[in-house]
């Protein structure tokens, strides 16, 4: 099978031929059929995330059964899926206590299966490992069955595959976070994929005001089409003292889907007293932010994590296909640009430019 491989950071990704094992028990092989071109994975080929290489990326995805090993009994050949980029083992302590999105062999098995082997392989008889499992930028996948969750055929693939990721992580963490009510005031830094997913989750439930934050103008002006009702350029004004202005005093909700020192020290300092800041995109490895501690205290603020929807990701999942489908969500306007999987790198070149919306890789069935 053909695949894009990334052997050092900053390094233009070839499209190589890869051997792929079969599935062992447990596990399935997938036929892509679609693939989103995520920041996540961006922050590997820029090498401010760390992860064992070569690689395939990919992470968000929607393909079809091809193949089962032994055992498997939660899908069958022909099934289509959306492809979950945490499939947690069920017996971990982060599982067990409902928090399967945090499952804890999946974070120590990392880029190996559960056996902790490899199912790629290249030319050279080197191991290749797989993004969270997964590793979508290829024609097709061995992973563990957990992985998969079966969708309608109507369920169009690039629809899909963004359920797998972005529109999970920024919906999920919307209506999934504790305390969210219809009417409360929220504040969205960064209009990327998740961003705009973010807003869509806050139109869901009625948010009385929605403040997207970006320094782009261009990708402000696109969150108009996903709920936002005001926007605010950061290289053009202190943000802060806009969405206090808007407000009265802050928001009762701030996310920040972009992850930086700036960023979230902003969304902090744009919540009201007694508001809520709620921490979903990844920040390079290591970075620290400066946090008004006095701030918190008096004003009694909350400070949280988001991963993957902050719950269940099949829950989510199950949640937005029939979202999607009742015409409650619009992924479809998300998608702006699709390539084939030899242009994979001028995905990467877009997103780094900030364009708008979503880059799609689009297999051939």
């Amino acid at each position: 099978m053909k695949a894009a491989v990334l052997y050092e950071p900053m390094i233009r990704m070839p499209i190589v031929d890869l051997v792929q094992q079969s599935p062992k028990p447990g596990e399935v092989r997938v036929r892509m059929e679609a693939a989103g071109v995520c920041a996540s994975d961006h922050h590997v080929i820029n090498g401010t995330a760390i992860f064992p290489k070569p690689i395939v990326l990919g992470h968000e995805g929607a393909g079809t059964v091809a193949k089962l090993g032994d055992g498997v009994t939660s899908v069958s050949p022909g099934q289509r899926c959306i492809l979950c980029f945490v499939p947690d083992c069920g017996r971990c302590r982060s599982c067990r206590a409902g928090l399967p999105n945090l499952c804890d062999t999946n974070r120590k098995t990392g880029t190996r299966q559960y056996d902790g082997t490899l199912r790629l392989h290249d030319k050279e008889g080197r191991g290749v490992h797989q993004y969270a499992k997964l590793g979508v930028f290829g024609e097709s996948v061995v992973i563990p069955q957990q992985a998969c969750f079966p969708i309608p055929d109507e369920l169009p693939a690039e629809v899909a595959a963004l359920i797998g990721c972005s529109v999970t992580t920024g919906v999920g963490a919307v209506i999934n976070q504790p305390g969210m009510k219809a009417g409360m005031s929220v504040a969205v830094f960064g209009a990327g994929g998740v961003g705009l997913n973010a807003i869509q989750g806050a139109r869901l439930l009625n948010a009385s005001r929605i403040i997207a934050v970006d320094i782009h103008n261009h990708k402000l002006e696109f969150t108009y089409k996903f709920g936002a009702t005001d926007v605010i350029n950061a290289r053009e004004q202190d943000a802060v003292k806009a969405i206090q202005d808007l407000t009265g005093g802050g928001v009762d909700y701030a996310f920040d889907s972009f992850g930086s020192k700036v960023t979230t020290r902003q969304m902090v300092d744009s919540t009201r007293k007694g508001g809520v800041a709620v921490l979903i995109g990844l920040a390079p490895d290591g970075d620290r932010a400066g946090i008004d501690m006095v701030d918190m205290v008096r004003n009694q603020k909350t400070l949280t994590g988001s991963y993957y929807g902050s719950v269940s990701p099949h829950q989510t999942f199950r949640t937005l296909v029939d979202f999607y489908l009742n015409g409650k969500i619009d992924v479809d306007s998300l998608i702006v640009r699709r390539y084939e999987l030899d242009e994979i790198n001028e995905g990467f070149d877009a997103l780094a430019r900030g364009e708008d919306g979503r880059g799609v890789i689009v297999y051939e069935n």
